[in-house]
């Protein structure tokens, strides 16, 4: 310590040095799309109630029928109007990572396909 004393180093200079060092970064947006916003409001998880920034929930637009497939044939042949179609439900889901990851909405990947910034392919429209 008396050393470094002479070298004109003090502990602060050390302490600082370490701080210095880069820690490995697991993503480059560090799980997150916030660049350059400081705060980000919260959402709540459809799964598990719990409040996460909104860039950084995994988002999912799921488009539905309001009635299921069975119900929806029998409102078909009863309804007076021909060619009818029915309203669709859109929700726009937010999950944490924690239950996308456990319900498999999304995969953990390997260190080199996590690089890959390609969305998946979308299925076939009707």
């Amino acid at each position: 310590h008396f050393i470094l004393l002479s070298l004109g180093i003090t502990t602060i200079d050390i302490i600082i040095s370490v701080w210095n060092i880069n820690m490995t970064v697991k993503r480059r947006n560090h799980g997150r799309n916030k660049k350059g916003r400081g705060h980000v409001k919260r959402v709540r998880c459809v799964s598990t109630g719990k409040a996460i920034p909104k860039d950084k929930a995994i988002k999912r637009f799921i488009v539905r029928n309001i009635v299921d497939a069975s119900s929806l044939r029998d409102i078909r042949d009863n309804s007076a109007i021909e060619n009818y179609q029915l309203p669709k439900l859109y929700l726009k889901m937010y999950y944490c990572v924690e239950a996308a990851v456990h319900q498999r909405i999304v995969r953990g990947r390997s260190r080199v396909n996590r690089r890959i910034r390609t969305p998946p392919p979308r299925f076939g429209r009707k």
